[in-house]
Parts: C-alpha cells; structure tokens; sequence
C-alpha cells in the first residue's frame, strides 16, 4: 500500500484575487489516488478530488500555482541543513 503523500500548494500570481501568493493551500494524496486540500485562506474550505492531476487542472492557472511535495517545514529544514554546510 502506498503511502499518504503531503504536498502544499504554492501560488506565483493570484488570478482570482482571493486566494493570495505564497503557500495558500495544503494536502494530501491518499494511497486510492484521491487527494484532500485544505485551503489556508481567510475564508477557508476543504475540497477533495479524484486525483493529483485533476487538482492541478483546476487550480494550476497554467503554471501560475505549484504542487509542492513534502510540508513548507521540510523545505525550511533543507534549507536551513544546506546553510549550516555551507558554514563549515
């Protein structure tokens, strides 16, 4: 059985006006393939959808919106490792 997946998206441009930039939603992929997102926005709802690919059809805008996968804590953490190496 695979194993849930988090991922996060991450928006450039925000086409609509309601959502923002930066990280404005999170999620995650269960092992059937259907994913569960949870919207970081003021007015905040939970969507779910039959797969990956139909989210980033819908909430994609053609690049503008990204599926980041891991937490923004896992990004943070690379980051950060990779800049104590580089203190060495």
């Amino acid at each position: 059985m695979e194993p849930i997946k988090e991922f996060y998206l991450s928006r450039i441009n925000d086409e609509s006006g309601v959502s923002g930039t930066g990280i404005v939603a999170r999620g995650v992929i269960l092992p059937s393939g259907h994913c569960c997102l949870e919207w970081l926005t003021f007015t905040s709802s939970i969507a779910i959808y039959k797969s990956v690919q139909d989210l980033e059809a819908i909430h994609g805008h053609g690049g503008k919106t990204m599926i980041v996968y891991g937490t923004p804590e896992d990004k943070k953490s690379k980051k950060r490792k990779r800049k104590e190496d580089d203190d060495v």
